[in-house]
């Protein structure tokens, strides 16, 4: 207990909070320099970059299983800048953020959700999953919210806004209840029910960063921002019993994890019936998992949510983002700081804008939502009114909608990755019919064609037992494609033909269809069918 306090007390001292009660900081008001402020912040950037550097080369190379200690993790002082100059593409954790940071810097605070849904949409970054829904529904006029609700996108649970909120809890430094205002307006571009909900945990939890540096309180904490009706909320508060149960085994926690009934995905396309998960809750799973074993060790919290599997550079940059921010960014050690500083200066990708810039973006733009919210900002200190956390409202992606069968070419050798064949291909007007039972359809596929000019736009018309549903657009560029070649899950039950007909075709292009998925309102054991 003696030990329990002084943690306590030190942790108020520091931090100049008006009460030592952290745990109960309604009303509270927390005082810290200006310098603080910027080491936090400056602490939370440079984690995600740390983390995903740390984790990218095992990304979803290891679906359902432990990355084993014999795989070393490799970090030197080579490592960032060898990502910079031969795939910046690894560094898309950031440079989504930083597509909203950008819109904030130059509109302000109010900056509408169209002004960031349109900056998005119009990025020359690629794309995937619910990103790549959202994007292509607001090219094609849906604007958020309705770009990423699941009856638009069929990966509104996906993980894209988890890897996407750091930023909303940077700039809210406190203010649990505004990073969550934050979210609302920008995670339902690509994000709805549990997807959306996992970027609303992890800006809860870079909040509360900044006022405690306790890895326990900030968890527990931020999970109160989330609704307990929601699956979400139920898998987190697994993933914190299955620490205790097995407080000196994170891998029989992972076990646990695995098992549990929330870890399945259901209704990303790539992940039904396979090993892949995308799904927003176990990835979230995997994050704690190394929060809570690492328990503010920085090497231990990004090895653990790295060998966890699945997208193990997201997983270990967003829990590195957390805990740095904590730490501010003086107390990383130079062993982890070290390969950042050469590329310190450089722009990310698609972005006018490096990590120094971002250091001091996320600065003003913290000061700035400091005092918009009660708070003051004086000469060296400022005073941030800290919010006592409310849940946000209850969302349910796809109630009672479940996948039945999936039907497909053979998988290829080297999982979803490799070269598939097509169950259909459609060349000419000729159509091709898929029988169908229940509530809803997905149709895998894409457009092919070497020689096809890249301002070619197939439109692809979908028939529901003869009634034309609607005509999708498949651009020959692939930013701008649609995620699947079909998509409807809100289809009276009952048997049904979808016809797919090429409306435009042109010499030398191939619409391949290669799978497809029937939904129905009850849940059963999946039936796969490989052709």
């Amino acid at each position: 207990m003696k030990n329990k306090f002084l943690i306590i007390l030190i942790t108020c001292l520091s931090l100049a909070i008006t009460s030592c009660d952290v745990g109960a900081s309604k009303g509270k008001t927390v005082k810290m320099t200006k310098k603080e402020l910027l080491n936090k912040v400056k602490g939370g950037w440079a984690g995600q970059v740390i983390g995903v550097t740390f984790g990218g080369p095992t990304e979803f190379r290891y679906l359902q299983k432990i990355i084993p200690d014999s795989v070393k993790l490799r970090w030197d002082n080579d490592l960032v800048k060898h990502f910079y100059d031969t795939f910046p593409g690894l560094y898309d954790d950031i440079y989504m953020d930083l597509t909203f940071v950008d819109v904030f810097e130059k509109e302000g605070l109010d900056a509408p959700a169209s002004s960031h849904a349109k900056a998005f949409a119009h990025a020359d970054y690629m794309l995937w999953h619910a990103n790549q829904a959202a994007r292509y529904n607001i090219l094609n006029g849906i604007m958020p919210p309705e770009s990423g609700h699941w009856k638009y996108n069929m990966h509104a649970d996906d993980i894209d806004f988890q890897i996407e909120a750091d930023f909303a809890g940077l700039m809210s430094p406190g203010m649990i209840n505004t990073s969550a205002e934050v979210c609302d307006k920008i995670g339902h571009i690509m994000n709805y029910g549990d997807g959306y909900y996992g970027g609303v945990y992890v800006a809860a939890m870079y909040s509360l960063a900044f006022i405690s540096d306790d890895v326990n309180y900030v968890v527990n904490e931020a999970l109160k921002v989330i609704p307990k009706e929601s699956n979400y909320y139920k898998a987190m508060k697994d993933v914190i019993g299955f620490y205790k149960k097995y407080p000196n085994d994170w891998k029989k926690a992972w076990h646990a994890i695995e098992h549990a009934e929330w870890s399945t995905d259901l209704h990303c396309p790539d992940g039904i019936a396979s090993p892949f998960n995308i799904d927003a809750t176990v990835n979230s799973a995997y994050v704690l998992l190394g929060m809570l074993y690492g328990q503010g060790d920085l090497q231990v919290t990004m090895d653990i949510s790295t060998r966890a599997g699945q997208d193990s550079d997201c997983n270990p940059a967003t829990a590195a983002g957390i805990l740095c921010t904590m730490m501010g960014y003086d107390k990383i050690s130079d062993y982890w700081l070290d390969p950042l500083k050469p590329v310190a200066d450089r722009d990310f990708q698609y972005t006018t804008i490096s990590l120094n810039d971002v250091y001091d973006m996320g600065y003003r733009q913290a000061l700035k939502m400091i005092e918009k919210h009660g708070g003051k900002v004086g000469g060296e200190t400022v005073e941030i009114k800290v919010q006592s956390p409310k849940a946000v409202p209850l969302e349910v992606a796809f109630p009672n909608i479940y996948p039945t069968k999936v039907t497909q070419s053979t998988p290829p050798k080297r999982g979803m990755w490799g070269q598939w064949k097509m169950l259909h291909s459609l060349k000419t007007k000729e159509p091709v019919d898929i029988d169908f039972k229940g509530v809803g359809l997905v149709v895998k596929g894409g457009i092919s064609g070497k020689e096809l000019d890249k301002s070619y736009v197939a439109e692809l018309q979908v028939s529901i037992d003869g009634k034309v549903d609607r005509v999708v657009k498949l651009p020959v560029d692939y930013r701008k494609r649609s995620a699947e070649l079909y998509w409807n899950v809100i289809i009276p039950n009952g048997d049904h033909t979808a016809t797919l007909k090429w409306l435009n075709p042109v010499e030398g292009g191939e619409i391949g269809i290669r799978g497809y998925i029937e939904f129905a309102n009850t849940k059963k054991e999946i039936e796969v069918i490989n052709k």
